[in-house]
């Protein structure tokens, strides 16, 4: 019974920025800012030998996360805003489900992994070379995605075996795991058990995992000979600690809080601080402070006008 109610929902309706040409503008300019640094980061990582290390290449990883973060969900948004009743198939909403999950957990293993890597790189520098080789951060890079693959593809699954009723209106601006359990008529207790244990498992261990590793680069820090050394070391993890704090803390709040429903509202905020605005502060976090970045920058720029020239 509960597969013949679900053949019956072919489409969801979702909330839409409809008539408010002022949060069309907003969504799409921050689209084209996240597209812009994003692909940025990733173009001077591959152009600039300097930035051939683990850190580059693990950021370089983040910017196309961020990239598929926003492209899973902004594009949509922005389609959905031009129409009076924005609708999404339901193979649409699950596809749009598996992808951005898919993103969540990957990030969350990614961001242990720099982590380890800014720890071996300070606490470590003289084994740096020889903990990190281009081999081992390639598999590592590969286990983060294939990680974050295998849980989305849990939630995804369980998410199929939901039964809708009637007119299925998600409260939200894109299909995500909480507004599908909130929106569905069968038991969803298999489904929400799975949920909080990912937000452990995935979420809450990789993040004290983080946490660990910095308070060890912090005192590694502090035992530095001089001020230069301490700065350029604070100013670097700082904008990492920065990124993992700012994504952890929205993550949590996005896949525990939304579960609950209490504010719709309040939900689609923070899930829109997550999924659309922080893959927009990301490349600005790690390249206004960056010296190599903005030196990388500065030397494709000047080449490209040595060239026009």
């Amino acid at each position: 019974m509960a597969a013949e109610n679900q053949t019956q929902v072919t489409e969801f309706l979702l909330l839409s920025f409809h008539g408010e040409p002022l949060l069309f503008i907003l969504f799409l300019l921050i689209y084209l800012a996240t597209l812009l640094g994003n692909s940025a980061i990733l173009a001077l990582v591959s152009l600039d030998p300097r930035l051939h290390s683990p850190m580059y290449f693990f950021l370089s990883h983040l910017s196309c996360l961020d990239l598929c973060y926003s492209s899973v969900t902004v594009p949509k948004i922005l389609a959905s805003s031009l129409h009076p009743q924005a609708t999404i198939s339901y193979g649409g909403c699950l596809a749009q489900m598996f992808f951005l999950m898919w993103c969540a957990g990957t990030e969350c293993a990614l961001l242990t992994l720099m982590a380890y890597d800014r720890y071996a790189a300070i606490c470590q520098p003289l084994r740096y070379a020889h903990a990190m080789p281009r081999g081992l951060c390639v598999a590592a890079a590969a286990s983060c995605w294939l990680w974050g693959l295998l849980d989305s593809a849990l939630h995804t699954l369980l998410a199929s075996r939901l039964s809708f009723c009637g007119a299925v209106r998600l409260q939200h601006i894109f299909c995500d795991a909480p507004p599908l359990l909130r929106a569905a008529c069968s038991d969803t207790r298999l489904s929400r058990l799975a949920l909080h244990a990912a937000s452990l498992l995935v979420g809450l261990s990789p993040f004290l995992m983080v946490l660990a590793s910095y308070l060890r680069i912090l005192l590694a820090i502090l035992r530095m000979p001089t001020a230069t050394s301490r700065r350029k070391a604070f100013s670097t993890c700082g904008a990492h600690l920065l990124v993992v704090v700012l994504y952890f803390v929205m993550a949590n709040l996005n896949y525990n809080r939304a579960s609950s429903g209490s504010w719709p509202v309040a939900d689609t905020l923070v899930s829109t601080l997550f999924c659309v605005v922080t893959p927009m502060l990301n490349p600005l976090i790690y390249s206004l402070r960056n010296r190599e970045v903005l030196g990388a920058l500065q030397k494709v720029v000047g080449g490209q006008g040595t060239v026009a020239s």
